[in-house]
């Protein structure tokens, strides 16, 4: 963003033309360079007034100015007339208007890569239809996927699938059904929760998928009472099917995730922990930052598959042969491992492992209680590992007994370490027991919890309440419970398990219900304290992330890491929190978002289609969509 940018868009009261060439630029760049450096001293770059500052910090007198310096950080909070002391005849001066500036958004648990991979292909958007209606879609995208010419090889890849979205209510996806559609091309539907795929016969074919496949560990081949596989696959049995399926080139991939850390950044987002990474995800932030496209702080979490959570040896191996590989990838840093502990929880996957077995629907307990992909001894003994090595654990723990394996894991592992403050965390924590909820604060554990999902919707009720019971269902995303036990909370979106709706995601964690729900889930129990939303999307998740010394409050000598919203998030009233626009974004004092430029106005306009998106299209993946990203 230049001065004449601010002018233009009536924000500058007085402006010089020095500070745009330098923290004020907006040109091509990676959160490397915006890692703040110390002692260069001089006026402010940049200063905000006529702000309500949300400072994240308790106590103190009101601050309505905020000066950046020019070595990135925050120089100055107070007064307008204090803070003006530290201007120069160059610096930048922004009227915020009685807006928030506050903190950027810190989201603990995300899949950007993810989001930009799926851009690229055909969206259900989780859309419930009949199967003639399904078929009248997909006949569309093959149209649109090449048509004739594609014919008979270019596959058909459909994200954002519903695996419970057939009518009526209970049909089972077959192969059958897309076999009868007019193409001979491979055909796959990937479920937007992340768990579940559905893949037509040319497709299994291609795959060598027949009735004497076994089970990969960790996933699981849906078959008829004979054996043959249906074309529905779960959670890591997708991948017997997506291995084959041909790449976008990596110029389409960079240019993909690229628009998305934009939207990211016309969000508010400034920093992310990617919460599924391997050598592929590596590579493509590689690229990003090279090419000066990686607007964010990534915090990089190195996927463990079931095999390598058997052996911490290998596993720390694995982790650390990755993180030397890519230490120098600018923006990154490293730390974090992440271990998925059970599925969804949802009917029909119900892969969530539950400390009592599911309901049948009409109240009758069933055999099944989920699938747990690793003991708590296993997990412990992992975590000790990684523990002693510097490295955090990122939990993948949906259902009851996931949370409580995790927990005990971090148990035994702070009993063979010693260490109090690994920042451990579990994410999702759908459902907690309640004799787990005090666990939390005395074993140091963060509760990284995605609260956009806390609504009364299909998920929670019609998908959910019959197969757990009202008993069970009150201790859904235990948010206030958890809170009131002492624990620190973090927030995340599990975007593109979810839209990126980040501050629909804020509201909805204050009063359960958010833009589109058909009412609260237990806000008098579970609805946080505004105030409490915003430090745990923040100063919290900073915490999370090992990154509270540099970012999360806004405070002199931290970060310059902001956002300028285009209301008083602190005080308007919480509907009107899910339509907050972002007129600005910093990190590390530099511009990386600006509504008011040409790019800035058609990233703006990409973050308003999807706050406005409707939430039950994108929840169709609730907890897939955001494990699927994860990668289950």
């Amino acid at each position: 963003m230049t001065s004449s940018a601010l002018s233009r868009r009536g924000l500058l009261t007085a402006a010089g033309a020095a500070g745009a060439a330098g923290l004020l630029g907006t040109g091509t760049a990676s959160a490397d360079s915006y890692a703040p450096a110390r002692g260069r001293g001089g006026p402010a770059a940049l200063v905000f007034h006529n702000a309500r500052v949300f400072t994240g910090l308790s106590g103190g007198a009101p601050v309505d100015a905020v000066a950046v310096g020019r070595d990135g950080r925050i120089l100055a909070t107070g007064t307008g007339a204090a803070v003006r002391r530290h201007a120069g005849r160059d610096t930048e001066f922004v009227d915020a208007g009685g807006n928030t500036v506050m903190s950027g958004i810190h989201d603990g648990h995300v899949h950007p890569l993810g989001a930009g991979e799926r851009s690229l292909r055909p969206s259900l958007a989780g859309a419930e239809t009949t199967l003639p209606e399904l078929r009248e879609i997909l006949g569309g995208f093959l149209a649109d996927t090449g048509g004739a010419g594609a014919e008979p090889d270019g596959w058909l890849v459909v994200e954002d699938w519903n695996p419970v979205g057939l009518l009526p209510t209970g049909t089972a996806p077959h192969h059958t059904m897309l076999d009868a559609l007019p193409t001979r091309r491979p055909v796959v539907l990937v479920g937007g929760d992340g768990h579940n795929l559905w893949a037509n016969r040319r497709a299994l074919d291609i795959a060598g998928i027949t009735a004497a496949t076994p089970d990969p560990v960790g996933g699981r081949i849906v078959r008829d009472p004979d054996g043959a596989p249906t074309g529905v696959f779960k959670d890591d049995a997708q991948e017997l099917v997506k291995r084959h399926v041909p790449e976008p080139s990596r110029a389409e991939l960079v240019a993909a995730c690229a628009a998305v850390l934009e939207l990211a950044a016309a969000s508010g987002v400034t920093t992310m922990m990617d919460a599924l990474v391997g050598r592929h995800e590596l590579e493509l932030y590689r690229d990003l930052s090279a090419a000066g496209r990686l607007p964010q702080r990534i915090v990089p979490a190195i996927r463990l598959d079931v095999a390598l959570t058997r052996d911490p040896t290998a596993a720390l191996a694995y982790a650390r042969g990755l993180r030397r590989e890519f230490d120098e990838v600018g923006g990154l840093r490293f730390g974090t491992a992440k271990v998925f502990l059970d599925g969804v929880i949802e009917y029909p996957a119900q892969t969530a492992a539950l400390l009592e077995p599911y309901l049948d629907g009409a109240g009758k307990p069933t055999a099944n209680r989920g699938e747990l992909y690793t003991s708590a001894a296993e997990y412990g003994r992992l975590t000790a590992a990684f523990n002693r090595a510097g490295w955090q654990m990122h939990a993948h723990g949906l259902g009851d007994r996931a949370v409580r394996t995790a927990l005990d894991g971090y148990a035994y592992a702070r009993r063979e370490t010693g260490q109090r403050d690994a920042r451990n965390a579990v994410a999702h924590l759908q459902l907690v027991d309640p004799s787990d909820l005090r666990r939390f604060a005395q074993l140091g554990v963060t509760a990284c919890m995605q609260l956009q999902w806390a609504t009364r919707d299909t998920w929670t009720v019609e998908a959910l309440l019959p197969y757990i019971g009202p008993r069970r269902h009150r201790w859904m995303y235990p948010a206030r419970s958890l809170e009131r036990a002492g624990a620190w909370l973090a927030g995340g979106s599990d975007w593109p398990v979810d839209a990126l709706q980040v501050w629909n995601q804020l509201r909805t964690a204050i009063d359960r219900q958010g833009a589109d729900g058909e009412g609260p889930l237990y806000r008098e129990l579970e609805g946080l304290g505004r105030e409490s939303v915003l430090r745990m999307h923040t100063s919290g998740t900073a915490r999370q992330l090992r990154q509270e010394g540099l970012t999360g409050t806004v405070e002199p000598g931290k970060a310059a890491d902001l956002v300028l919203l285009d209301r008083d998030v602190a005080r308007c009233p919480v509907p009107d929190i899910s339509a907050t626009g972002v007129r600005m974004t910093l990190v590390g004092g530099r511009v990386v978002h600006d509504a008011g430029s040409a790019a800035g106005r058609a990233a703006t306009a990409r973050a308003a289609r999807s706050t406005a998106g409707p939430r039950p299209a994108s929840y169709t993946a609730v907890h897939g969509g955001r494990h699927s990203a994860c990668g289950h």
